[in-house]
């Protein structure tokens, strides 16, 4: 491997001091030297085989998204610009409680099923790997940047209860602890949940302190989607802030927004319970993306009690005239559950992709809007739609509120993550356009916050939570995953309209040392690998 010189780059280290001109040399994958320009008056400046003129640039650690959906996109897809071209160079996977290991062959089958909507059915992967262990070496073998691993509760559970609500007998929950611990000692970062979504969602809050204890018992963290982001909300955070005091288990809180009606402004509620929370000697973060609308599966609004059984279970309650009836009356009246206490606003409901090309005409218009153009009731579209698809439409949801987005991005905990949804004809823009999004509108437009603590939002934050010792900071010794951007140009390309667009000024990604981007192109370079947990 080549040195590197990187010539005057104006340098954001990562630790929200002010940025420093500076000379950075890097070599066999790490950042070797790094001359500052008043140390260099009057000496003279490094040389290596290779300069790279960064007049202008910001030189900056690589973004880690802490909430990415990229478990088989990582896999299918080696350039993977979605992530590499915004300056991501470590994704954490696992989320929301549903992935891929560990597993045996019929939860796999299951899961592939129930989140198609997030991953697609997976029918172009080859599903080599079971265990934790096996799929972090399956990503060891070849990928666009570094990947992190949740073990998905909802999984383990598929894998030790079932589908079905009720309670773990205690041979199952001694299951459940061992295969958490396997998946620590495999090298999982922590553990993820999705309590919005079968089969999580059924576990009780003592079963989930059981679990989190094996977690805290390696140095992992506790990442939950939790059980509401509406009605409830509030409580739902205080249960999961309650829940990780008691297993005595880092927490780190998943897509932390307060979304629909009965949440608009109350974002300082929310920070206020962190608040006294970590003055109590808590250890929390959270991350965020920075868009209102939300991201999922159109199956995921439905009522849990409709989800129980997996993925046929629930198609043969959708195709049954009564039981879908009593789920519309769920949906529409009383506020499932699956779609967090609030009754359903079809025309909040966009859908963003279907797995049927038959039915692409429905990508992009909310529910309501095809159920107006077919004359027949919201419902009865949702429904043809879930029955045609076999649960894989996913969804937008324009339910979030900009002054909660702004208030809860400030905070000293804060970091960055874009729940980015790869799959569907129109995915959420966040998932292209998250980390350029936050610099160029969030930083140089809006103010919101300086281009110093963005980037340690996006950078050394997330790494210390993910106990990186040589990651998240420009540091002499730090593995050399850096971004190059224009401060003056940065931006998201992706908007609701053309979301795959890739953002503009950022021309160099390193991972490893190696360029991934370079000159604003993907290079061929597959420098990514599995990053395991280290106490």
């Amino acid at each position: 491997m080549d040195q590197l010189v990187i010539r005057d780059a104006d340098v954001v280290d990562g630790s929200g001091a002010p940025a420093y001109r500076a000379d950075v040399v890097i070599d066999e994958g790490r950042i070797v030297t790094i001359v500052k320009e008043a140390a260099a008056a009057g000496c003279q400046r490094p040389r290596a085989t290779r300069e790279l003129d960064a007049e202008g640039l910001v030189l900056a650690p690589g973004f880690i998204d802490m909430h990415a959906h990229s478990d088989l996109a990582l896999l299918r897809d080696p350039d993977h610009s979605a992530k590499a071209a915004q300056g991501v160079t470590l994704e954490v996977l696992g989320q929301d409680g549903l992935s891929y290991a560990p597993v045996d062959d019929r939860t796999l089958a299951e899961v592939r099923r129930a989140i198609a909507g997030w991953n697609g059915h997976g029918d172009d992967i080859d599903f080599d790997w079971r265990s934790v262990g096996e799929y972090l070496d399956r990503l060891d073998r070849g990928i666009a940047v570094n990947a992190a691993y949740l073990i998905p509760q909802g999984t383990v559970r598929a894998l030790a209860v079932g589908w079905e609500d009720r309670e773990a007998t205690p041979a199952e929950l001694d299951r459940m602890r061992r295969l958490v611990a396997e998946g620590m000692e495999q090298g999982a970062v922590g553990m993820s949940s999705g309590l919005t979504y079968t089969p999580g969602m059924y576990a009780a809050d003592a079963e989930l302190t059981e679990l989190c204890r094996v977690v805290a018992s390696y140095g992992g963290y506790y990442c939950p989607h939790h059980r509401s982001y509406g009605a409830g909300a509030l409580e739902a955070y205080e249960e999961m802030v309650a829940l990780s005091r008691e297993a005595d288990c880092a927490l780190h809180l998943a897509h932390a927004t307060m979304n629909f009606g009965v949440n608009k402004g109350r974002a300082p509620e929310l920070l206020s319970l962190l608040d006294g929370a970590l003055a109590a000697g808590a250890d929390i973060t959270l991350d965020t993306y920075p868009y209102t609308p939300g991201s999922t599966t159109l199956a995921a609004m439905l009522p849990s009690w409709a989800n129980e059984g997996g993925p046929d279970a629930v198609l043969a309650r959708l195709a049954d005239d009564e039981t879908s009836e009593r789920i519309r009356h769920h949906l529409e009246s009383l506020g499932s559950d699956g779609c967090h206490g609030v009754p359903i606003e079809w025309d909040t409901i966009e859908i963003s992709g279907v797995a049927d090309p038959a039915l692409a005409d429905f990508v992009g218009r909310t529910v309501e809007e095809s159920a107006r153009l077919r004359g027949e009731p919201p419902w009865t579209t949702a429904r043809r739609l879930l029955l045609a698809d076999r649960l894989a439409p996913s969804i937008l949801q324009h339910v979030g509120h900009e002054e909660n987005v702004r208030t809860i991005m400030r905070h000293r905990v804060h970091t960055g993550g874009s729940d980015g949804i790869l799959q569907g004809a129109k995915p959420h823009p966040r998932a292209y356009g998250t980390f350029p999004h936050y610099l160029g509108h969030y930083v140089r437009e809006l103010g919101v916050l300086s281009l110093e603590e963005c980037v340690a939002h996006l950078t050394a934050r997330p790494a210390a939570r993910l106990r990186l010792p040589d990651r998240g900071l420009v540091r002499e010794g730090y593995r050399a995953d850096v971004v190059l951007f224009d401060p003056e140009t940065v931006a998201a390309g992706s908007t609701f309209e053309q979301p795959r667009r890739l953002p503009t000024g950022i021309p160099h990604v390193l991972i490893n040392g190696r360029f991934v981007i370079e000159e604003g192109r993907r290079t061929d370079v597959m420098a990514g690998r599995a990053i395991r947990r280290t106490l």
